[in-house]
């Protein structure tokens, strides 16, 4: 850490200040000083809101090469991404989750390795990283359903979190994840409550396991509400704005129009919206439509009545959160597999009314 101390003719100097220190001046070990930085449990509230304040205020970093060549560490964590989904780099969820995770990490003093390989050099890029000791874990994203990276990243004996889970791998790992089934169960009874019968699920990949599960969520509220399940008003695809938009025009022209749209984005909400607009549709009056919206930074869904009813979950949260666990796991192996699921919040917003009848587009 550096602080800059006045000195004589207003010349400035940059003091290093150590853990040490900075531990006296709060009247704690650095021990403690240093869990509380890297989101240990065992640390309470008050005392790491106090520390990271304070930490805050004095611009504190931690001697990051001093930390690596003391522990034997690379003081850094690995992402890989394939190509074919780089597209996730410039996603608003992709990016408010980096940016989580990257603050907790950079508290730690660690650095954040990131590697874009084709598809089919994604697991040689896991095991290049950690043979050359480039990394001390692995954060891994966009799991799909029996994903093989729980098995080969065992393998390589590398502490590693997933964000979001995998179904049906006997294997412990860790992970933090939302209830996307709860969730989107809770969505789909809020359109039933409000008399809508006809209800599409427009929703990811579902190969990938977060659509998997907000898919089996829509089908329990069917089934609980005695609602026939009609395979007509459900799609899955790459989320994309779009993606919404074709697929709103092409169920509008169904004989029996589907009066309420669960989106699996809020990228794609924007295209579903687009599509009311050009068929002369009132959002939230003629047909209804909910979201997962992420609590995303760059994509705001807020004001006195936000524009979308949403279930909310922020991903820069789940960022801190799992790259905290990550830490935990570099710091104590021993102590795996963590796991966290986050519950999402229901917003309601101008997006929702009660079901009215509805002609064919």
């Amino acid at each position: 850490m550096h602080i800059i101390a006045p000195i004589q003719h207003g010349l400035i100097l940059l003091m290093s200040v150590t853990l040490k220190q900075l531990a006296g001046t709060l009247g704690l070990s650095p021990t403690t000083v240093s869990r509380a930085l890297n989101g240990f449990p065992e640390v309470n509230d008050a005392t790491r809101k106090r520390v990271r304040e304070a930490a805050e205020r004095a611009n504190y970093r931690p001697n990051t090469r001093a930390k690596s060549l003391a522990t034997g560490r690379a003081q850094a964590i690995g992402h890989v991404i394939p190509v074919s989904t780089s597209h996730e780099i410039v996603n608003p969820v992709f990016a408010d989750f980096i940016a989580g995770a990257g603050e907790t990490y950079s508290r730690a003093g660690y650095e954040m390795v990131l590697r874009v390989v084709p598809d089919a050099d994604e697991a040689q890029a896991y095991r290049d990283l950690i043979a050359r000791g480039a990394v001390d874990g692995v954060m891994v994203h966009g799991p799909r359903q029996q994903d093989s990276r729980v098995a080969l990243l065992g393998e390589l004996e590398v502490p590693f979190m997933f964000h979001g889970r995998t179904s049906n791998i006997d294997q412990p790992y860790s992970w933090l994840d939302i209830n996307n089934q709860r969730s989107f169960r809770r969505a789909a009874q809020f359109l039933i409550d409000l008399g809508h019968r006809r209800i599409a699920l427009v929703n990811g990949l579902e190969e990938m396991d977060f659509a998997n599960r907000r898919r089996n969520g829509y089908l329990e509220a069917l089934e609980h509400a005695g609602i026939a399940v009609d395979p007509a008003l459900m799609r899955q695809a790459e989320m994309t704005e779009p993606y919404g938009y074709r697929a709103l025009i092409e169920m509008r022209k169904l004989p029996d129009p589907p009066t309420a749209f669960m989106a699996s984005s809020m990228i794609v909400a924007y295209g579903l919206r687009r599509g009311l607009s050009d068929l002369g549709l009132k959002l939230g009056r003629d047909v209804s439509i909910i979201t997962h919206d992420d609590d995303l930074s760059y994509l705001p869904n807020d004001g006195d009545v936000p524009m979308f009813t949403a279930t909310k979950s922020s991903v820069r949260e789940a960022g801190r959160r799992a790259a905290s666990m990550l830490l935990r796991l570099v710091e104590a192996p021993a102590s795996a597999p963590l796991t966290e699921l986050m519950e999402t919040s229901l917003v309601v917003g101008a997006s929702t009314g009660p079901a009215v009848p509805q002609e064919s587009g």
